[in-house]
């Protein structure tokens, strides 16, 4: 039997510490986040560099002490999903980032801490339209959060998937959505697809068995 590591999120550009996509939030259950300590923290989306969430919720961290915003900002999330990879012979899990390029901050914000927040290094701005943030429903922070469950070792299918081809998502919050297939990875049996979120043409990393073809009307 193959023994199983798991991989240091330094380890890949994208991965990040088991703990990152609940860290800082109290009490979880089931698949709904627990209610905000203070009543007027809303939950926004931050646009930073893909690749470079981690070390976006770090300096916002920082921030957070340096300027004594302990009361204006609460928890700050990475949407990630475990993933299981198989490599010379041993099975290796790491943290996967699924929604490169956002980062979930509740906090109360206003015209001061939108200028610090978007004046963050390695930040590009606001889910919305302008310098108008929109707020997200706790439903729509769960559906992200509680996405995914952990990867599991699975058949290899025999369903061949091409670059820009249109296929639509069957499990998970996203289920329902159409996409365009932007890479195919046949060894490890995963497609990254295009999908409009919020507005946003955004990469979404998912296995074969999540997607069906889209045929030809």
């Amino acid at each position: 039997m193959a023994a199983e590591e798991t991989i240091p999120a330094a380890a890949e550009e994208t991965a990040v510490d088991a703990a990152a996509p609940v860290e800082g939030a109290v009490a979880e259950t089931g698949e709904h986040l627990a209610p905000p300590v203070n009543e007027k923290f809303k939950w926004y989306i931050i646009h930073a560099y893909s690749g470079f969430e981690r070390k976006v919720k770090e300096s916002l961290e920082s921030r957070i002490q340096a300027y004594g915003l302990q009361q204006k900002i609460g928890r700050i999330m990475i949407p990630t999903e475990p993933v299981t990879e198989l490599r010379n012979g041993k099975k290796y899990t790491i943290e996967r980032v699924f929604l490169p390029g956002y980062v979930l901050v509740e906090m109360e914000l206003d015209n001061d801490l939108w200028h610090i927040i978007k004046n963050t290094p390695r930040v590009t701005g606001f889910l919305g339209t302008g310098d108008s943030p929109v707020a997200l429903s706790e439903q729509e922070v769960s559906s992200i959060i509680f996405r995914a469950d952990v990867s599991k070792d699975k058949p290899k299918l025999k369903v061949k998937f091409q670059k820009n081809e249109s296929v639509r998502i069957n499990e998970g919050p996203f289920a329902n959505f159409n996409g365009i297939v932007d890479d195919v990875n046949e060894d490890r049996q995963t497609l990254k697809v295009m999908v409009t979120i919020f507005g946003r043409s955004t990469p979404v990393e998912l296995e074969f068995s999540k997607v069906d073809k889209v045929e030809d009307q």
